[in-house]
């Protein structure tokens, strides 16, 4: 066992006297010992109930015989991170999540280790440091919330922000804003939409890093914590098997999570996340392979905030499980071993189907290619993304002048003063991962357009992202971004933007002269970056 590098033979002695001062028994220290990495704290709605999930896994894990040591690492929450300096440290969480758990599993040798995540950058963090240190792992999430229910609706915190713009509008009034807030996240929870955090975790499955439910099942169902006693006891047959995620994590697997994200309509963040998981794995994974996969995968959902069904129904539904069986009908599954020590083939063709409004037949998709969609073009010639399930059929192709801002808060002030009219493109520059510094998520913007009345009508693309929670004709991730000369930069006011979606082309209508004129002369916007953290991105 890697334990053994700590408690067998006499030259170990002072570590089990370490070990005992835990209150280790000589009987403890001879079973496997299983880290549990969890990211439990106070602040985010998704992780203010871990505790009770961590315990439920070392109950699991004590059951079938190991000896659970649990740590934690950080989380922050996008959502209250959202529209202030506070979201350029957002993504650099990531980096800090997978970094804490690498440095923390060498130093200490466990036999396996369970992670228990929830919320957006914990998630892809933590598969990292599974990649990193590719011992046997198991994931189990905190889970979704549930809905909320505003005039007869379910409602997510999508909808508030959107609200905001309603109310800006004179749509409704102060109180019905308040009542709003008062439900709209009524359990904690990863918020209950398919945002990016249910993205990640339903893709955790879909990774055969987790067992079935994982990313559904609602975190305050009983449900959620019989699952985690599950993980806790399948960690040890998993240690059993030795099987580590560089078994588990392979370039097949890799696209059966694309085709998931695909046929889910998911948070456009998953092409920054999974690409780094497979990075830290040694997997080639770019934004070509998603080209590929959405090209060859049929969207089956429409999930908050791209249509009117969250998370909870697709549990109901039949779950991650449900959409592979689908996919798996149309040979897009790979037979991918699980840590359920199963294949992905196997889990999906036992899934059960209940409710085919929710998790669609190929003969009925919403689309016959994925909900993500790579556009390329003379203004983003290493590419970029848009989440075409949440986009108006009217806007998959759409001409018209840039509206060009310099930082989301000159956007959001543009918005709200009314300086943008019905077939203006916004362009967002200088939010890039660089250039923001942070590369910062953006619903504010994009709800207020949605809450404005103008979705139907208005474009916005940005080197920058977006929150899972954004809906409609909304470009990001533009490479190269501004600040690294990216062309984007030299988008003027007035310069037309030509965006067609189905073909993936994304372009300024500017002759070949022009633009390498105006290049010659482009210096990009510098920022005063005094922040040693943000420099790890």
């Amino acid at each position: 066992m890697r334990s053994d590098e700590i408690k067998k033979g006499i030259k170990r002695t002072p570590h089990k006297s370490l070990l005992k001062s835990l209150g280790l028994t000589d009987e403890e220290i001879k079973r496997p010992l299983i880290g549990v990495a969890g990211s439990f704290n106070e602040i985010v709605p998704g992780h203010m109930h871990l505790r009770s999930i961590i315990d439920a896994v070392k109950a699991g894990v004590r059951t079938a015989g190991g000896i659970p040591m649990e740590f934690n690492t950080i989380a922050v929450c996008d959502g209250l991170a959202m529209n202030h300096e506070g979201m350029k440290y957002s993504l650099v969480t990531r980096e800090i999540v997978a970094d804490s758990i690498e440095a923390t599993g060498m130093a200490m040798p466990f036999d396996a280790m369970v992670f228990i995540p929830s919320c957006d950058k914990v998630v892809p963090g933590m598969l990292m440091a599974a990649a990193r240190l590719n011992i046997p792992c198991i994931f189990v999430s905190g889970g979704p919330m549930l809905a909320g229910n505003f005039r007869n609706e379910k409602i997510g915190l999508s909808n508030v922000f959107e609200y905001i713009g309603q109310y800006e509008n004179n749509q409704i009034t102060e109180d019905e804003l308040k009542e709003v807030e008062n439900i709209a996240c009524p359990t904690c929870g990863s918020c209950s939409g398919m945002y990016t955090a249910n993205t990640m975790n339903c893709l955790t499955e879909a990774l055969g890093m987790a067992l079935p439910g994982n990313g559904t099942v609602p975190a305050v169902y009983s449900k959620r914590l019989r699952l985690a006693k599950l993980t806790g006891m399948q960690i040890m047959k998993v240690l059993d098997k030795n099987l580590k995620p560089s078994d588990i994590m392979t370039k097949e697997t890799f696209y059966n999570a694309l085709r998931v994200d695909m046929a889910l309509g998911g948070s456009t963040n998953t092409t920054l996340h999974l690409c780094e998981i497979a990075k830290n794995m040694n997997v080639d994974l770019d934004l070509y392979d998603f080209d590929k996969a959405s090209k060859e995968t049929p969207q089956l959902c429409k999930l908050s905030p791209s249509g009117k069904y969250f998370i909870e129904d697709l549990d109901a539904a039949g779950g991650i499980p449900g959409v592979m069986k689908n996919l798996d009908e149309l040979n897009l599954i790979n037979p991918s071993m699980t840590v359920s020590l199963t294949t992905q083939t196997e889990i999906a063709k036992n899934a059960k189907i209940s409710n085919e409004d929710v998790i669609h037949k190929f003969e009925n998709a919403y689309n016959k290619t994925g909900g993500l969609s790579v556009l390329r073009g003379n203004i983003a010639k290493n590419g970029c993304i848009v989440k075409s399930a949440g986009v108006l059929p009217k806007m998959l192709v759409h001409s018209g002048p840039a509206k060009v801002f310099n930082s989301e808060e000159e956007a959001i002030e543009g918005i709200y003063s009314n300086k943008i009219v019905k077939g203006d493109v916004i362009v967002i520059k200088y939010e890039g991962i660089k250039g923001g510094p942070g590369m910062r998520e953006m619903l504010s913007p994009t709800a207020a357009i949605a809450g404005m009345g103008l979705d139907e009508d208005v474009a916005l693309l940005t080197d920058g992202r977006f929150s899972g929670a954004t809906r409609g004709a909304s470009i990001g991730h533009i490479n190269p971004e501004a600040y690294e000369y990216g062309e984007i930069g030299i988008v003027e006011n007035g310069d037309i933007i030509e965006i067609d979606i189905p073909n993936g082309n994304l372009n300024v209508k500017l002759s070949d002269e022009e633009i390498a004129k105006r290049m010659k002369n482009f210096k990009p916007l510098q920022h005063n970056n005094k922040s040693i953290c943000l420099k790890k991105l």
